[in-house]
């Protein structure tokens, strides 16, 4: 079973019709996708992972949710892939996927042992909560599957003992307590998927340092060539892409490792090279402003002054 983003899926089929587009909006549409019938609570459901369920036919379609996922997947023989990357999903795996994210999924070959479980909710179950307004937060709701939490088996136990205080609350008589309930096991488990996934961070430390110094070495790379004329100022989404990872993963990443995030690492370089710049040429201050990709110089006035407290001028006359 491969998942594959719609953008990647545009550029393997270049010069072909698109994929019928399926919008699935509510938990009632996912339970009737799968044959489960009727959900027992109309805006959370707990699935269970089975070989029938891994190997189901998707068809040739992209599928909109207008929900929430969560999913711990083991025992599936094979890779889930995304674009370019893949990873290995039988020790034990979660994915994360928000509403608005369009997945289209290959079946190959048959998959035996399947096992896990898939939590989806409506935004409406926690939008008048706390965990509502601290959502956008869980950044790895925005990660690529490539990203994936890998996690060990006391992880995984203590992650489904939860979803299991989930789906036992709203399947038992429902009562003034219960969404509350729901709410707040559901946030307790996001949190300790944040706590798992800085864990994965830290482990893979060397990793990470590495792809600091790639990230580096990629802005250094594109000043040294034409590409802030013809592209502007790099965006962290042109940074990831380039390193085949999210936005919001590289980000993440780069905070766990410095202490500062993608977009506060492009403005500490931009505002390096522009000190450079104005301290040893004759350029005037629009014209730093075009080099580093500025489309308009009181942009990078702005900005230069944000981050050190006076002007590009009042800089150069300092110095």
């Amino acid at each position: 079973m491969n998942l594959i983003s719609e953008n990647s899926r545009e550029e393997l089929s270049a010069g072909k019709p698109k994929r019928k587009k399926v919008k699935i909006a509510s938990v009632s549409q996912v339970h009737e996708f799968f044959g489960l019938g009727k959900p027992k609570h109309p805006l959370i459901s707990v699935m269970p992972i089975t070989d029938e369920m891994t190997n189901f036919d998707y068809g040739d379609v992209t599928y909109l949710f207008d929900l929430y996922q969560i999913s711990l997947k083991k025992g599936i023989k094979g890779s889930i892939s995304y674009g370019r990357n893949a990873y290995d999903f039988q020790e034990g795996t979660m994915v994360f996927t928000k509403p608005d994210q369009s997945l289209s999924i290959e079946t190959g070959e048959d998959y035996q042992g399947s096992s896990g479980w898939t939590v989806v909710f409506h935004p409406d179950l926690i939008r008048k909560s706390d965990l509502g307004q601290a959502i956008d937060k869980y950044s790895f709701f925005s990660y690529e599957v490539s990203e994936a939490l890998h996690l060990s088996d006391d992880e995984q136990k203590t992650l489904t003992e939860l979803v299991e205080k989930i789906e036992k609350e709203y399947s038992q008589v429902i009562d003034r307590h219960s969404q509350e309930l729901i709410v707040s096991n559901l946030k307790l488990l996001l949190d300790y998927c944040t706590r798992y996934y800085d864990r994965q961070f830290y482990t893979r430390t060397n990793l990470n340092k590495d792809f600091v110094t790639q990230f580096e070495s990629l802005l250094k790379e594109y000043y040294a060539s034409d590409k802030p004329l013809e592209l502007g100022v790099p965006t962290v989404k042109y940074c990831g892409e380039t390193m085949h990872m999210s936005s919001h993963y590289l980000s993440d990443l780069l905070r766990k490792e410095t202490g500062r995030g993608a977009q506060d690492h492009i403005y500490f370089f931009l505002i390096e090279r522009a000190k450079t710049q104005l301290l040893n040429t004759q350029e005037s201050v629009s014209q730093v402003a075009y080099s580093l990709g500025f489309e308009y110089p009181n942009h990078f006035s702005k900005l230069f002054k944000k981050k050190t407290g006076m002007s590009p001028g009042e800089y150069r006359n300092l110095n």
